[in-house]
C-alpha cells in the first residue's frame, strides 16, 4: 500500500510540474501598416465638387518616386475631410482603414499647413475620446499657397501636452506614412 501511495504522489508532483511548465503565450508585436495609397477626399459643406488629395507608392520607399497629387480649394470654406488608405502591396488591395479604426488607440493623423488660414479640426475619436483623423473638418479663409503635410503615428502619447489637439511635436510613437500635397486656396 505505501509502494502504490509512493507511485501516486509521484505521478501527482510530476502533473503539477508539467502543467506549471507550459510555455507562455507568445506575444505578436502590433507591427505598423504597410500604406501604399492615400486619398484625402475634401467635399465642401453645402455641396459641390470634391477635391481628392492622392499618394501612390506602389514600391514602397526608395525605388521609383511616388505620384503626389494635390488640389484647389475656395477661401471662406468648409469642407468635410475623409482619409482612405489602401496597401496595394497585397493580393486582393487591402484596405487600411479597418485595421486602423480596430488599432484606434494606437493611430492617429496628424495635420501641419504651410497655408495661412487653413485649418483642421478631428471629427472621429478612439474609444477613450481622444482624436484619430480618418474624418476631418477642414476650413479655409484667406487665399494662399502652400502644403499640407499628413502624417499616421502609430503608438503616439495621446496624453502628451498639445496631441489632443494635432500638436505632434509630443506625440513619440513611429511613423507610418507621412505625406505632403500642395495646396492652393482661391
Amino acid at each position: 500500500m505505501m509502494k502504490f501511495k509512493s507511485v501516486l504522489l509521484l505521478l501527482f508532483v510530476n502533473l503539477v510540474m508539467l502543467t506549471s511548465c507550459k510555455k507562455e503565450d507568445p506575444v505578436i508585436p502590433n507591427e505598423e501598416e504597410v500604406i501604399t495609397n492615400v486619398n484625402y477626399t475634401l467635399t465642401p459643406d453645402g455641396g459641390g465638387i470634391p477635391v481628392v488629395l492622392s499618394f501612390q507608392d506602389l514600391d514602397g520607399d526608395g525605388g521609383m518616386l511616388p505620384t503626389i497629387t494635390g488640389g484647389n480649394l475656395t477661401t471662406n470654406t468648409s469642407y468635410k475631410g475623409v482619409l482612405e488608405l489602401f496597401n496595394e502591396q497585397a493580393t486582393p488591395i487591402e484596405n487600411v482603414n479597418p485595421e486602423i479604426l480596430a488599432e484606434a488607440e494606437d493611430h492617429q493623423f496628424f495635420f501641419q499647413t504651410s497655408v495661412s488660414g487653413l485649418t483642421v479640426a478631428y471629427d472621429d475619436q478612439d474609444a477613450n475620446n481622444n482624436p484619430l483623423g480618418l474624418k476631418t473638418t477642414l476650413t479655409t479663409t484667406d487665399a494662399g499657397s502652400g502644403t499640407i503635410t499628413i502624417t499616421l503615428r502609430h503608438e503616439p502619447n495621446k496624453s502628451a501636452s498639445g496631441v489632443a489637439g494635432g500638436d505632434i511635436s509630443n506625440a513619440g510613437g513611429e511613423t507610418d506614412i507621412e505625406v505632403s500635397f500642395a495646396i492652393d486656396v482661391q
